[in-house]
């Protein structure tokens, strides 16, 4: 039996949030008191219910080993110190170890890359793969290699210090000056369990920031936790490139990432991949892909200028389309773009449509439910259709996107800002109710929250295996400022999809063109029917080559035409 081509259909899980049962949820709470979810809490039963969601591949965020406030010092891994570490359960993007995983998901710390290898084969077994992160850009201040392989040089270990930039250093320095850590940084509460914030973080010479602050002394809202690795290139001298030899940093960090290609993950997430030269990624991903050639790499970007040099020249297979298309989403649901602009996104990417990975939630964005973004779930299913059907290019959801989640409450160093915060121990309340203890059956949900996981679970399967998403044509048919309409066809499949993004009932006219017509071998004088594949509900009739219909508010229907 041949493999149908499917779509890329991504569920993002913040790792140690996922699984964590306990809902204490105080504030800046330890992991004693908040709990913390492990790799083994992501069993049979939860994989295959998030298989049945539409999902192809789990990207596990937090994996690699991170600084953290919790004492691990008993297993030789290095207190963390909390003046660079925001939040008790540290930033997954302050990376302190490559070769390594956050002690924090283990149940047996001294078997955390197992549990790991183990969660990997788990998730094989029920037919999903594996994504993980890459950080490459920068590291945590107080970066040390306790379990790196045999043989292998620390990062920093062989750098010139004396010196502000050399084309063979890891890092970029600021010699003469020692680092001084943000005034106004608020660590955690001082406690007994783990030696408090004294405002001191030893570091001469001084590192250069993550996000390139070339200063001894960075702002709080700079990335003053974590440092900028050096790849060859003088910024401060106009960005002036050393690439031959290839740079020490690039042969090391094509080392870890061959390192994970062989723990058998199926894939990266390039953390700020365009803050790395594409003359890396050129470089490096070709060999990664010697080891798997099945691997994919997705490059986190936002200037669509680069797009296709990330594509073309860095040979990524996707890039996140947040700028364009996540933005005018967001915008239509909070009556601030046109459903035009669609349009012209899809004609402006044309050629890398497909390389596009669409999301309207991710750990960075504020949830759909929060009062920040649209403040009712339901209210995004308009672009969530739009986000997973309108190309080839993979869809992502968040995990307890598809329950509700709304991000409330200020968990610590997270603050209130209707995001589920990465920095901190804590349990998800509506995602909680949906792993009911661990039975991942969605028991606790009401019948809302069981609609809306519904919905999610049609439309993400429609997504990964309609021949007309998966691999069609793409026609604009798009009616007004907020109706969106488009047809996608692939041979006999043809579909039609409409989109409210108005608070009102819309009676809509949509009308194929007759260029269109003929492209899908549609005819004029014949009638079709329209069956509706989302709802199961609302079949409508399609003659003269229109449509009418009211469309409910915040509304969506993926039409199959049939004669």
């Amino acid at each position: 039996m041949e493999n149908k081509p499917t779509k890329m259909v991504v569920y993002q899980m913040m790792t140690r949030l996922f699984g964590n049962k306990t809902s204490v949820n105080k504030p800046y709470g330890t992991l004693a008191q908040n709990g913390v979810g492990k790799f083994n809490d992501i069993n049979g039963v939860a994989l295959r219910s998030i298989k049945e969601l539409g999902i192809t591949h789990v990207w596990y965020t937090g994996v690699i080993e991170h600084a953290v406030l919790t004492d691990y010092s008993k297993y030789g891994i290095a207190l963390d110190d909390a003046d660079v570490v925001k939040g008790r359960a540290g930033s997954p993007y302050a990376i302190k170890d490559y070769y390594d995983v956050n002690p924090d998901l283990a149940v047996n710390v001294p078997d955390r890359m197992k549990e790991f290898e183990q969660l990997v084969e788990r998730t094989h077994s029920n037919g999903l793969k594996v994504l993980i992160d890459f950080v490459p850009n920068h590291v945590a201040r107080a970066y040390k290699s306790d379990a790196k392989p045999a043989g292998v040089k620390d990062l920093g270990e062989t750098d010139d210090k004396t010196v502000k930039f050399s084309a063979n250093n890891n890092f970029y320095y600021l010699p003469g000056e020692s680092f001084v850590v943000p005034k106004d940084f608020k660590s955690i509460p001082a406690d007994t369990l783990y030696p408090p914030a004294d405002s001191k973080f030893n570091e001469t010479p001084a590192k250069v920031t993550g996000n390139n602050q070339f200063t001894a002394s960075p702002g709080v809202n700079e990335w003053f936790e974590t440092v900028k690795l050096n790849y060859g290139v003088d910024i401060q001298n106009n960005n002036k490139s050393y690439f031959e030899p290839i740079p020490d940093t690039w042969i090391k960090m094509k080392d870890i990432l061959v390192f994970w290609a062989n723990k058998k993950v199926d894939g990266f997430r390039c953390d700020m991949a365009e803050m790395v030269p594409v003359e890396f990624w050129n470089w490096a991903i070709p060999q990664v892909k010697a080891v798997n050639p099945e691997i994919v790499f997705v490059a986190e970007i936002y200037n669509p200028a680069q797009y296709r040099n990330y594509i073309q020249t860095g040979k990524f297979d996707y890039l996140y389309d947040k700028v364009q298309l996540y933005d005018t989403l967001r915008g239509l649901i909070n009556n601030k773009r046109s459903a035009r602009d669609i349009d012209m996104i899809q004609k402006s990417l044309e050629g890398i449509n497909a390389n596009m990975l669409h999301f309207l939630e991710n750990h960075d964005e504020q949830r759909i439910a929060s009062p920040d973004f649209a403040g009712n779930a339901w209210k995004i299913v308009p672009a969530m259709v739009v986000s997973a059907t309108i190309d080839h290019g993979p869809v992502m959801i968040y995990f307890g996107q598809e329950v509700g989640e709304p991000g409330a409450g200020a968990e610590g160093f997270g603050g209130k800002d209707g995001r589920t915060t990465i920095f901190d121990y804590w349990g998800v309340p509506e995602h909680q109710k949906w792993m009911n203890g661990g039975a991942f059956d969605g028991g606790l949900l009401s019948d809302q929250q069981k609609s809306l996981r519904q919905f999610y679970g049609t439309l993400l399967n429609i997504a990964q295996t309609n021949p007309a998403i998966v691999s069609g044509n793409y026609f604009d048919l798009t009616v007004s400022d907020d109706v969106h309409a488009f047809v996608r066809n692939a041979g006999s499949e043809k579909l039609l999809i409409v989109s409210n993004f108005d608070s009102k009932v819309k009676p809509v006219k949509v009308v194929i063109p007759e260029n269109i017509a003929a492209a899908l071998q549609l005819k004029g004088d014949k009638k079709y029917t329209l069956q509706d594949l989302l709802w199961k509900n609302s079949d409508q009739a399609l003659a003269g080559l229109t449509l009418y219909m009211n469309l409910p508010a915040y509304s969506a229907y993926i039409f199959k035409v049939q004669e």
